[in-house]
């Protein structure tokens, strides 16, 4: 185990500038993260060659940080530093692969790849996808391989994660696949060649064995070999089995500082039944997979696993917030309503999509609350009546209207009389739920 640096030390080899290029204040403050593993050495653009050679192995975060690809689409997995997310934060989100045949005929490796293309959705402003392209040599034609491969990267543009444990079959295809395609798997009779073939190509390799102990093994001798960009297939025998390999994996990793274990990892989803394989494959999410590979395309299901993704790899200490101003969602006009809600990003996409699907076109005003929901914004004394009147007319919204009436949530009933007798404003409580709003701006805003 390597021994343990304090900041102090750190800081002496840092340039002392203080330039904050490393997104810290001061070099002391990124002295400490760094002594704590919470941040590489690399994360400062200035530090010397004599700092990362004095500091060596004992300055790198107990997990590896491992990127797949190159260019706009490349993916960065690893480099995790703590177990729970509300420790800190998690850094990397898992990349979300789905496994393509290269026995698939011309006409069924087209429609595969369209379906996979298809599997993009927008989510609280944000696009969510699957972002890795998992191709399986089934076939055991290396021609054959490499040509969809090829195809695979042309037509999705998303790095590839070659399946192929013989490497003798992968010398054309790591060529078509671009840049940095992940190849799997090195294990305990072919790790040689297979090492021999990621340092060529300055690719990154999976690891397979039938127990933790084959796989620090592995890694030790792929180490000595000179590669460094290993990710870990850890094997399960079940569903269970493999969470549990999962999540030993990661204590040895972060809290034992075991640096042979000190990798991303990677799970295969057992297919079947798309909803079953979506709450398999959230599990490996949640605990704690860097790289998982589907079986089905189906958009529900996928978009289940992205949603999940997206959800657990926010930074808990910065809220999902989004711009605080007025918002005009569908075909609006001098007789639109207007409905208040908060800028806590959730709420607003959740209330907006309801919006639009009731076909009324809305004025929808949003309040700072510093990325707060309803609930949680009024106990903190973020939403007010103040602050709600004093944001209404800001945003002028009431100008752009021929009545009076202002919509807030059903949540935020209690500030109904007050906004009420300082406004002058008619003030209508809407529903509690997202879900009626549609009913409710078709039948009922209007008399309420």
């Amino acid at each position: 185990m390597a021994k343990k640096l304090t900041g102090i030390e750190v800081y002496k080899l840092l340039p002392k500038t203080n330039c904050g290029d490393c997104n810290f204040p001061t070099c002391m403050a990124f002295a400490m993260q760094v002594a704590a593993k919470k941040v590489a050495l690399e994360e400062c653009p200035h530090v010397s060659e004599e700092a990362q050679t004095a500091l060596g192995e004992a300055q790198a975060p107990p997990m590896r940080t491992v990127q797949i690809g190159s260019g706009e689409q490349a993916l960065s997995i690893g480099g995790e530093t703590v177990m729970f997310r509300h420790e800190e934060k998690f850094h990397h989100p898992p990349a979300v692969a789905v496994r393509i045949s290269d026995t698939l005929s011309d006409e069924e490796l087209g429609q595969r790849i369209e379906e996979v293309s298809a599997l993009r959705f927008e989510r609280v402003g944000e696009e969510i996808q699957v972002d890795l392209a998992a191709v399986h040599c089934e076939s055991g034609d290396g021609s054959r391989f490499a040509q969809v491969v090829n195809k695979v990267r042309e037509d999705t543009g998303l790095p590839i994660l070659l399946q192929c444990p013989k490497a003798e079959l992968l010398s054309e295809a790591v060529v078509a696949a671009g840049e940095r395609p992940l190849l799997w798997a090195a294990d305990k009779e072919n790790w040689e060649q297979m090492a021999d073939l990621a340092a060529k190509h300055q690719a990154p390799l999976a690891v397979t064995g039938e127990s933790l102990e084959e796989l620090a093994d592995l890694t030790g001798k792929l180490k000595e070999k000179g590669i460094q960009d290993i990710v870990l297939h850890v094997h399960g025998s079940d569903l269970a089995d493999q969470l549990g390999q999962l999540v030993i994996t990661r204590r040895l990793a972060l809290q034992k500082e075991f640096r042979p274990l000190g990798y991303p990892t990677l799970a295969f989803t057992s297919g079947g039944d798309p909803l079953q394989e979506a709450a398999e494959a959230i599990t490996y999410i949640c605990k704690y997979a860097g790289v998982v590979v589907l079986e089905n395309t189906v958009p529900e299901a996928a978009l289940a696993v992205l949603t999940a993704r997206q959800n657990v790899y926010t930074d808990p200490q910065k809220p999902n917030a989004i711009e605080a101003k007025l918002y005009e969602v569908g075909d609006v006009g001098p007789d639109a309503p207007v409905l208040l809600t908060t800028n806590f990003a959730l709420t607003y996409f959740t209330v907006a999509g309801e919006v639009e699907n009731s076909r009324v076109g809305a004025y929808i005003s949003v309040v700072d609350t510093e990325g707060l929901g309803v609930l949680n914004a009024y106990a903190d004394d973020k939403l007010t009546a103040d602050r709600i009147i004093k944001t209404v007319n800001e945003q002028g919204a009431m100008d752009k209207v021929n009545h009076n009436k202002l919509v807030i949530p059903g949540l935020a009933a209690m500030l109904r009389m007050e906004v009420q007798d300082e406004s002058g404003w008619e003030v209508i409580i809407g529903p509690e739920d997202a879900a009626r709003i549609p009913h409710f701006l078709r039948n009922e805003w209007r008399t309420s």
